[in-house]
């Protein structure tokens, strides 16, 4: 019985001092992590096809890129974002946040001042930045959707990485149903059906996207026929090759500052496209660049967006 007594008493009073710590409040100034659920340490493949290993949920994070800022915002996890590219300027609290350098030009000793526990870097940091960063002991995991799928994969990457699985998979699950409730509508248009696309990423010199981009994707998705389907990456596009292949509809990315609107005005005002016929039946649009070149959340609205223009007798109203 005294044996019996004895374990009792230890069990209450490990519940007690369970209960206690429970009770404490952090340091001031210390945030305690949030409850871990996803499993840690991690082990799982980026989307470069890394193998990376976190050994604790980050409770310091650095984004490399806007569209993995906005992942970040996305997952609740702004808090714990403690440096930002230059360019990150969405939400507009990211401005706020502390500045590592450029998109492309990432200042190594910042990043190293900071101590992060976790760094999302972009495609364009692959060959330079991801080596120095890991020779230096950081952990690093590189997004780089290519497709509006390769989009979802990203973030529910970024959840398990920062121990935000159940809410990624909520976000890309709300993503899916604005998705589906587009291509629900496009996915069985016929060729015939689909109108030509030429995107505008920039007007001098002429550059559009290719078939393997995701502005490629949006199109699809949205009904469209991409002019550029057979090319890659974003290459320069002859304005005769534009001209010969006439197309139906016409997509201009809008960029910031002064030259904000100069693709649109480019589409509208050049005399060689006052033949096609997206000049002749007015089918020519404006859309914020971000909104299809940042692989982040809000690429569903790009997707949303193209819908409308390209298929305005299926989405207008929507």
């Amino acid at each position: 019985m005294r044996r019996k007594t004895l374990w009792l008493s230890g069990i209450c009073l490990t519940g007690a001092l369970a209960l206690l710590l429970a009770c404490t409040p952090s340091p001031e100034g210390v945030q305690p992590a949030p409850a871990q659920d996803g499993g840690f340490p991690l082990e799982l493949t980026d989307q470069a096809g890394r193998l990376v290993r976190i050994e604790k949920v980050p409770e310091k994070i650095i984004s490399l890129a806007p569209g993995n800022t906005e992942i970040v915002y996305a997952l609740g996890l702004e808090d714990r974002l403690v440096g930002v590219t230059e360019y990150c300027d969405y939400p507009e609290a990211a401005m706020e946040k502390p500045k590592v350098g450029g998109f492309s030009t990432v200042d190594i000793e910042k990043v190293v001042a900071i101590e992060p526990d976790l760094i999302l870097a972009a495609n364009i940091h692959e060959e330079e930045v991801v080596p120095q960063l890991e020779r230096l002991g950081l952990t690093v995991l590189v997004l780089d959707p290519k497709t509006l799928d390769d989009v979802l994969e990203s973030i529910r990457l970024a959840g398990q990485f920062t121990g935000k699985t159940e809410t990624a998979d909520q976000l890309v699950a709300e993503m899916e149903t604005r998705i589906r409730a587009v291509t629900d509508k496009t996915a069985s248009l016929s060729a015939g059906q689909r109108p030509r696309v030429f995107y505008v990423l920039w007007y001098d010199p002429l550059t559009t996207a290719g078939g393997d981009t995701r502005i490629h994707d949006l199109i699809v998705k949205a009904g469209g026929s991409n002019i550029a389907a057979d090319l890659t990456g974003y290459p320069d596009m002859g304005l005769e090759a534009i001209i010969s292949i006439d197309p139906q509809v016409i997509i201009a990315g809008q960029s910031h500052g002064s030259a904000a609107d100069a693709n649109y005005q480019f589409a509208v005002n050049e005399d060689r496209l006052e033949d096609t016929e997206a000049r002749r039946n007015g089918r020519i649009y404006q859309i914020d660049s971000d909104l299809t070149s940042r692989p982040g959340p809000r690429i569903i609205q790009g997707l949303e967006l193209f819908a409308e223009f390209i298929h305005p007798e299926l989405f207008a109203g929507n």
